[in-house]
């Protein structure tokens, strides 16, 4: 009985709901185009003579210039940490593209790495842990050389051999971790989205 009241009660109150929402709908429709007849129209522009036209020296010239908004992504991403990688964002999307490798992956391991440098070997300019086991560190001249270096590396030896995911990439950059190197770089990856 509850169940043939409430599916009469339906039928009935949804065709009346739908019709008032037309009717609201198209009143507020009327409402919007309607002018009062004693009211200016919005539409009318201001009637002005012009002696002459403006000078052309006084107009002004927009150029926009398209950029990589991932060039943005990541140098707004040193920055909040304060890396000293901030002026090379560019270059690691650069090389990124030129070796066809993901753009977060370089700064995602420099993150989990070494903080974005803070915690890099002094003057080594390695802040992705490349090359570093025991006492042995890999250096770099400067920060550019260390992104194109690392960036061609895991292109070339990693992704060329299927070593594409950070958990790919843990099990031969850092086989000895029990995932937290991946669950890391995968972390700081996904904010660069």
């Amino acid at each position: 009985m509850r169940k043939a009241f409430l599916l009469t009660s339906f039928i009935v109150i949804t065709p009346l709901v739908l019709i008032l929402q037309i009717m609201a709908i198209a009143y507020l429709s009327y409402q919007k185009n309607y002018q009062h007849p004693y009211q200016t129209s919005k539409m009318q522009k201001p009637k002005v003579a012009y002696a002459a036209l403006p000078p052309v020296q006084n107009l002004t010239k927009e150029e926009i210039s398209e950029k990589d908004a991932r060039v943005e992504i990541i140098r707004q991403f040193f920055a909040k940490y304060k890396s000293p990688l901030e002026p090379y964002a560019e270059d690691v999307v650069t090389h990124a593209d030129a070796f066809g490798l993901d753009f977060r992956l370089i700064p995602s391991i420099a993150m989990q790495e070494s903080n974005l440098c803070h915690k890099a070997p002094e003057e080594s300019n390695n802040c992705w842990g490349f090359g570093i086991y025991g006492k042995n560190v890999k250096r770099f001249t400067d920060y550019p050389e260390g992104i194109y270096q690392v960036t061609k590396t895991l292109a070339t030896t990693y992704k060329n051999k299927g070593l594409e995911t950070p958990e790919q990439i843990m099990t031969r950059y850092t086989p000895s971790s029990n995932g937290s190197w991946a669950r890391g770089v995968s972390y700081f990856m996904n904010q660069l989205q």
